[in-house]
């Protein structure tokens, strides 16, 4: 018995079609199908894997029976960022290829990124944040990609600024 992939993450948004159109508009994920769970949900596909699911933050008292634990307390409001159970996530990352055609649509769509070169490693890094729930995001692709398209990140794992 181990781990062997993560499946997906569910986002509970106050703004779920606006979460959905920002990762499908700005990381290409596409809309799929998803089982029917008595509440409205998106799920979000890489190809035949769904990948991310989103749904409405406190919709309706059968979704929060439905995602509840054995320890919730009915008394936490899991809609609030400071409540107990909201387990801040930092980021979330994918991995890519592409780097041109995804740095060409973010910057057609106006989502600001920063580029980064990962720790001594054959990592080059494109981070942004959602704008609706301020997720952050985390786009790797391969370095040597990234210096074949010319590429030159702002930060490096020394800290330095590389293009100064």
């Amino acid at each position: 018995m181990g781990l062997r992939f993560m499946e997906h993450i569910l986002i509970l948004t106050h703004d779920p079609e606006g979460t959905r159109d920002w990762f499908c508009n700005n990381l290409g994920f596409v809309s799929g199908y998803h089982p029917e769970f008595g509440f409205p949900v998106y799920w979000l596909y890489i190809g035949d894997q769904d990948v991310v699911h989103i749904g409405k933050a406190q919709h309706s008292e059968h979704q929060n029976t439905y995602l509840s634990t054995p320890s919730d307390k009915p008394s936490v409001e899991s809609s609030r960022s400071d409540s107990l159970g909201s387990g801040r996530i930092d980021h979330v990352c994918f991995n890519c290829d592409g780097i041109l055609e995804f740095i060409d649509r973010l910057n057609k769509n106006q989502v600001e990124f920063s580029e980064r070169k990962a720790h001594n490693s054959n990592l080059y890094q494109l981070f942004m944040r959602e704008p609706i729930n301020g997720i952050k995001v985390e786009l790797n692709f391969s370095a040597q990609e990234a210096l074949n398209a010319k590429r030159l990140p702002s930060w490096t794992s020394t800290g330095e600024n590389s293009t100064e």
